[in-house]
């Protein structure tokens, strides 16, 4: 009996420890149910997130020609416009055909001159006033210099193209990459036009920023000059994939995620082929012109362009000096020795 009543006790001890066993499991699915549901619903709310933020963007209309023009350096004003009347007779005319021409009618006409004289550009074909008066002027010959020299001015910003008189009777002109970069040739899948203009600034905004930037600090540069992430621009198309993805596919731009950031953030830093085919000192030069200032503004910039140049120099020269130094010794090997007797 002693033993049979100790064999019961096990028994009910050994299926409490089962039942006690199977509502740890019970509840360890539980848990790991609730955990999984609330990771759904975590993801649910970042998706709707995003979603909402795709549709904001979709509803904010695109960037027009008028409103770039009029908030970038090419816009008219009252400095640039007295600034000009000092330096002769053909910019003061060109002050005064500005204030007869509505600001928003000055911008269109502006931007239409800018779009032929790409096109002029990526046909490599001339330019000439007759044409521009009679497709982007509509013939208003009263505002061409105007119009023509805010277009030029544009040009140079946007996308580093200069405009250059190549026949002052037929007032012909010729349209050349003056930067020296070949990102240009370069065609997108949606962007077709030479952008090399925005590239020379942003590169100018990560040399000034200490040769590395934030990359909220290049969207909020870019967002004062109409420039913003996910809304198409007329000219670059959608920034954020020209800047994050082409320009960094073609290693014009670095763009790296910076270590041990809490939380994550990208920095952005010269790539390579910008190192190849500038420098920092054609960069400063570029900025300084289309700000019209003079270059010893950018103070420790400067200094630092110039020590760069000194540099680059001294690797062109050393590289020289070995070639040559190659050169001979090659063909002295072949040169016979007179005293050797033969």
């Amino acid at each position: 009996q002693q033993e049979g009543k100790e064999q019961k006790e096990e028994k009910e001890e050994q299926e409490e420890e089962e039942e006690e066993q199977e509502e740890e499991k019970q509840q360890e699915v539980e848990t790991e149910q609730q955990e999984e549901e609330e990771m759904e619903q975590e993801e649910e709310k970042v998706h709707e997130e995003e979603k909402q933020q795709e549709e904001e963007e979709e509803q904010e209309p695109p960037e027009s020609p008028g409103s770039f023009f009029s908030s970038t350096s090419c816009s008219t004003s009252d400095e640039d416009s007295s600034s000009q009347e000092e330096e002769g007779t053909g910019f003061h005319q060109a002050s005064e055909d500005t204030k007869s021409l509505p600001r928003d009618l000055l911008n269109e006409k502006v931007a239409n001159l800018v779009h032929l004289m790409i096109l002029k550009y990526q046909q490599k074909e001339p330019i000439t006033k007759a044409e521009m008066l009679k497709v982007a002027i509509k013939r208003d010959n009263k505002q061409f210099l105007v119009t023509f020299e805010k277009a030029c001015k544009c040009l140079e910003v946007i996308s580093g193209i200069d405009v250059k008189e190549m026949d002052p009777k037929t007032h012909c002109y010729v349209l050349f990459n003056s930067l020296g970069l070949t990102h240009d040739k370069i065609v997108s899948d949606d962007q077709n036009m030479p952008t090399n203009g925005l590239l020379i600034i942003i590169l100018g905004v990560i040399f000034i920023e200490g040769n590395c930037v934030p990359e909220e600090n290049i969207w909020n540069f870019l967002n004062m000059i109409g420039i913003k992430a996910g809304r198409k621009h007329f000219i670059y198309g959608e920034p954020r994939k020209l800047i994050t993805r082409n320009w960094v596919q073609e290693n014009s731009l670095e763009y790296r995620m910076v270590s041990n950031s809490d939380p994550s953030r990208c920095e952005f830093r010269w790539g390579p082929r910008s190192y190849a085919e500038t420098s920092k000192l054609k960069v400063l030069e570029f900025l300084a012109k289309i700000k019209g200032i003079d270059l010893i503004s950018f103070s420790d910039c400067y200094e630092e362009a110039l020590r760069d140049e000194e540099e680059r120099a001294g690797a062109r020269n050393n590289s020289m000096d070995s070639n040559t130094a190659m050169f001979i010794v090659q063909h002295l090997l072949v040169i016979p020795d007179p005293t050797e007797e033969t």
